[in-house]
Parts: structure tokens; C-alpha cells; sequence
């Protein structure tokens, strides 16, 4: 490695300052791929842990019923606050239509999967809950 005239360093070509292509094209494995936290073990876990739990008949009733009292409640909730503030009626109308035909489209995906009954179940009595508490809330502006 010579030096030039002007005191400097030769200059070296552009294509031997670039690595080689196997080194580009080919990444670690542990740049690719992140470790899983606890936390993401247990969401991943959390649907096998509930069914494990609701395998006892009375437990899946209380389940069962608890979801459909609670939706039953945010449909009533959701029909009184926005019958109050009558600014929001179309706005609400066209949410709750979205809500409940995104979740009549949820249950035909889940009626292809015939091991996941819990959540079907579950989608079903949240449904249900919901529909009738906009029923009801309709029944009393009558």
C-alpha cells in the first residue's frame, strides 16, 4: 500500500467496500426471530386455560350466563345513551348493525373449527345479549 502524491492513501474501489452477498442475503437468526415474553405465553395459553376451566358444566353456565347478562346490559346502555343524546342515532344504528354482522361472520369461521365450542358459545350468548337489549331499549320508546 503505496502513498499517492498528494500524501494521501490510495483510493479503493467502490465494490470493495460493499460484504459480501451471503453475509446480505442470509441474516442471523436472531435478528429475525424475538424471544417470547411471559406475557405473550400467557395470552397465547389464555383460550386453552378457559376451556381447561369452563370444562365443569356449571362453571360454563355461569360463564355463559355472565356474558349474555353483560351484553344484555351494553345494549341497553348503548340504546338509552344514545336515545338522550339524539344527535348520534344514525351513528349509533350503523354501529351496532356493523357489530352485529361482523359477529355472524366470526361464527361461520368458528363453525368450521369444530374444537373451539367455548368461544362459538360465547359469541353467541354475547349476540344474543346485545340484540335484545336494543330490543328492549326499543320496546320502551314505544
Amino acid at each position: 500500500m503505496g502513498i499517492t502524491a498528494s500524501g494521501r492513501p490510495p483510493r479503493r474501489p467502490a465494490t470493495a467496500l460493499l460484504p459480501p452477498t451471503a453475509a446480505v442475503a442470509a441474516p442471523p437468526s436472531s435478528l429475525t426471530r424475538f424471544q417470547q415474553t411471559r406475557f405473550q405465553r400467557r395470552v397465547a395459553q389464555a383460550g386453552t386455560s378457559l376451556e381447561r376451566w369452563a370444562g365443569n358444566p356449571w362453571r360454563r353456565f355461569s360463564l355463559l350466563l355472565s356474558v349474555l347478562l353483560l351484553s344484555f346490559c351494553v345494549g341497553g346502555g348503548l340504546g338509552t345513551i344514545t336515545g338522550a343524546l339524539t344527535y348520534i342515532d344514525q351513528l349509533s344504528a350503523l354501529l351496532c348493525v356493523l357489530l352485529l354482522e361482523l359477529a355472524a361472520r366470526l361464527r361461520g369461521r368458528l363453525l368450521r373449527r369444530s374444537g373451539d365450542r367455548l368461544a362459538l358459545q360465547l359469541l353467541d350468548m354475547g349476540r344474543m345479549g346485545f340484540l335484545y337489549g336494543l330490543l328492549l331499549d326499543g320496546f320502551k320508546l314505544l
